[in-house]
C-alpha cells in the first residue's frame, strides 16, 4: 500500500489545483478583491507544505483559516500521506466566500476518500463562516473545534482593517491591535495554537517593520520563534496567474514560551522551481533584542548582511544628528475651512508631494488638484513651521519611482514666506520645529536620494510606504558628513544619481 502513496497523493494535489484552476476563472476579480481574496498556485502550496513539521503523535491537527479551494489543505495531506500513508489527520477549514463552498467541501472529501485508500484518516471540518467570527466567539457547548491546532498553514487576506470595524474589534479583544486581514489572521492563528504548534503561511512582507504592525510584532515575537524566512528575488513570480505585485514571504515559526532563540534559516530564490540558496543567521541578526520596535530584519543572502553592517558602521542616529523627522502637520480633510486653491493675501504655501520636483519645491502649481495655500491664523499657525531650510520626504513612493526614499529641499530663498505648511502626505526633517542650515539640509537631501540609502530601507521594508519611524530607525551620517555632501552640491541644479552617489561615497 505504502508504495502508492507517492502517486496517490499527488493525485490529489493535481485535482485540487484543477479545481482551484476552474474557480479562479468563475469568479468575479472586483468581489476577490473586495475580500482580499489571493488562490494559492500548486507550486506555493507545495513548498508550503514542505516545511510543515510532521510529528509522531497522532492525530494531527491541521488549520487552514482562509482555505479557498483547499489548495493548501491538500498539498500538507498528500505529504502527510506520501511519508505516513496510515495517518490520522483532523482538518478544520474555514472560507467566507459561499461560492466556493462546494469546490472546498469536494477537496476535504478528496483528501478524506485518499486517505481511505491508502488506510490512513482524514477527519474534516469545513467552517462556512468568516475565520475572525469562528475564531473570537465564545464556544457554547455544540460549538465547533476551536483547537488547539499542532498545525496552521494559512494563505490569508490582504485588505485593511477599519479602526472600528467588527472583525478589528474582535481581534484585538482576543489577542492584539492589528490594521489587516492577513495580519489578523496571523494573530489569530498563533492564539489557536498548540506548545509548540508551528504556524506555516505567505503573507506580505510589510508586518516586518512599521508602526502600523507594532502591536503585531510585539505579540507574535513574545509567543513564536520564527525558524525559517523564504523570499522571492522576483515578486511577480510568487502569485504567477494573479495580479499581485505584493513583497511576499513565507515563513514558518513555532509556539514556544522559551528565551532561548536557535539562529533562523534564511533561504531565497527566483520563483519555486529555481534554486534555492540557503544559510543560518543568529536570531539576533533578525530580531534585535533591544529595538522597541521589533523591526524583523530579513536579509536575504550575504550581500544583505555586507549592507546591514555598513549601516550599522554609520556614525549616527538621527537624535545624534541633533535632527527630527516629523510626518506633515496639515490634515487637509480636517482643515478644508482654511485650505485656498491659490496663495491669496493671508495664505502661507501648502505643501503636497505635487510640488516635490528634481532636489527642490515647485510651488505653487496653479491649476493643481490639490490646494497651493493654507491661510494662517490662530487655528493653523500650530500646524506650520517656521520659514527655513527643510527636508522633505514622500510618504508614498508610487511604482514608476526609481527608488523607495524620494526626498527634496524647502529653499527659502526660492520661496520667501513667513510660514510653511506640509501636508500629511509628506514627512520633515527638522531641528526641533525649526528650519535647518542650508549645507546640512542640502547634504541630508543627497543621503535620502543616494542608492546605498534606498538600499537600506529596501532591506527591511517590504512595502512603498516611508514612515517617519521608519526613518528614525535609520541611522545616519554625521551631521559634519552631511553638511559636507550639501556643499557638493553647489548650485540650484539638480544632480543626476551617478553624482549624488559619487558625492555620497566620498563623504561617508
Amino acid at each position: 500500500m505504502a508504495t502508492e502513496a507517492p502517486a496517490v497523493s499527488m493525485d490529489l494535489v493535481a485535482r485540487t489545483e484543477a479545481r482551484r484552476q476552474e474557480s479562479s476563472a468563475s469568479l468575479d476579480s472586483k468581489e476577490r478583491a473586495k475580500l482580499g481574496q489571493y488562490f494559492t498556485p500548486a507550486p506555493a502550496a507545495d513548498f508550503i507544505a514542505s516545511l510543515a513539521r510532521l510529528d509522531e503523535a497522532e492525530p494531527i491537527r491541521v488549520l487552514d483559516p482562509g482555505a479557498g479551494a483547499g489548495s493548501l489543505t491538500a498539498s500538507v495531506v498528500g505529504r502527510i500521506l506520501r511519508l505516513r500513508p496510515e495517518a490520522r489527520i483532523s482538518v478544520t477549514a474555514c472560507e467566507i466566500d459561499p461560492q466556493l463552498h462546494d469546490t472546498l467541501a469536494a477537496t476535504l472529501e478528496d483528501c478524506a476518500s485518499t486517505a481511505r485508500e491508502l488506510g490512513g484518516h482524514v477527519e474534516t471540518s469545513l467552517v462556512r463562516d468568516d475565520f475572525i467570527t469562528w475564531a473570537t466567539q465564545a464556544e457554547g457547548l455544540f460549538a465547533e473545534d476551536r483547537g488547539p491546532f499542532d498545525l496552521v498553514i494559512m494563505n490569508p487576506p490582504y485588505k485593511k482593517l477599519a479602526a472600528g470595524s467588527r472583525e478589528r474589534k474582535a481581534v484585538t479583544a482576543t489577542c492584539t491591535e492589528t490594521s489587516n486581514l492577513y495580519s489578523a489572521f496571523m494573530a489569530l492563528g498563533v492564539h489557536l495554537l498548540a506548545p509548540g504548534g508551528q504556524l506555516v503561511a505567505i503573507t506580505p512582507r510589510s508586518f516586518a517593520n512599521g508602526p502600523y504592525f507594532r502591536p503585531f510584532r510585539r505579540y507574535f515575537l513574545d509567543r513564536m520563534h520564527i525558524d525559517r524566512v523564504h523570499v522571492f528575488e522576483a515578486r511577480n513570480k510568487v502569485f504567477a496567474d494573479t495580479d499581485v505585485l505584493q513583497e511576499n514571504v513565507i515563513f514558518s515559526a513555532t509556539r514556544t514560551d522559551s528565551p532561548d532563540r536557535a539562529p533562523v534559516t534564511v533561504s531565497t530564490s527566483h520563483s519555486y522551481s529555481g534554486d534555492i540558496r540557503s544559510r543560518v543567521v543568529p536570531y539576533e541578526e533578525m530580531v534585535h533584542p533591544a529595538d522597541p520596535e521589533c523591526f524583523i530584519h530579513i536579509s536575504a543572502d550575504e550581500e544583505d548582511t555586507q549592507l546591514a553592517a555598513t549601516h550599522s558602521r554609520l556614525a549616527a542616529t538621527l537624535p545624534e544628528a541633533n535632527l527630527q523627522v516629523s510626518t506633515g502637520r496639515v490634515v487637509d480633510f480636517r482643515s478644508k475651512e482654511h485650505l485656498r486653491p491659490d496663495p491669496v493675501e493671508g495664505s502661507v504655501p501648502l505643501i503636497y508631494p505635487l510640488h516635490m520636483r528634481e532636489g527642490g519645491i515647485s510651488w505653487p502649481v496653479p491649476g493643481a488638484k490639490k490646494n497651493n495655500a493654507i491661510m494662517l491664523n490662530a487655528d493653523t499657525e500650530k500646524m506650520t513651521f517656521p520659514s527655513g531650510h527643510y527636508v522633505v520626504v514622500k510618504r508614498l513612493s508610487s511604482k514608476e519611482e526609481k527608488r523607495r526614499v524620494v526626498s527634496v529641499v524647502f529653499d527659502p530663498d526660492v520661496i520667501e514666506c513667513e510660514r510653511i505648511g506640509f501636508e500629511n502626505h509628506v514627512n520633515v526633517f527638522h531641528d526641533g520645529g525649526q528650519g535647518l542650515p542650508k549645507d546640512l539640509a542640502r547634504g541630508l537631501c543627497l543621503w535620502l536620494n543616494s542608492t546605498l540609502l534606498d538600499r537600506f530601507i529596501r532591506r527591511f521594508s517590504g512595502h512603498t510606504q516611508v514612515n517617519a519611524t521608519d526613518l528614525r530607525n535609520l541611522r545616519y551620517p554625521s551631521r559634519e558628513q552631511l553638511c559636507k555632501m550639501g556643499q557638493g552640491w553647489d548650485s540650484g541644479v539638480w544632480l543626476g544619481q551617478e553624482k549624488i552617489d559619487e558625492v555620497v561615497e566620498q563623504n561617508i
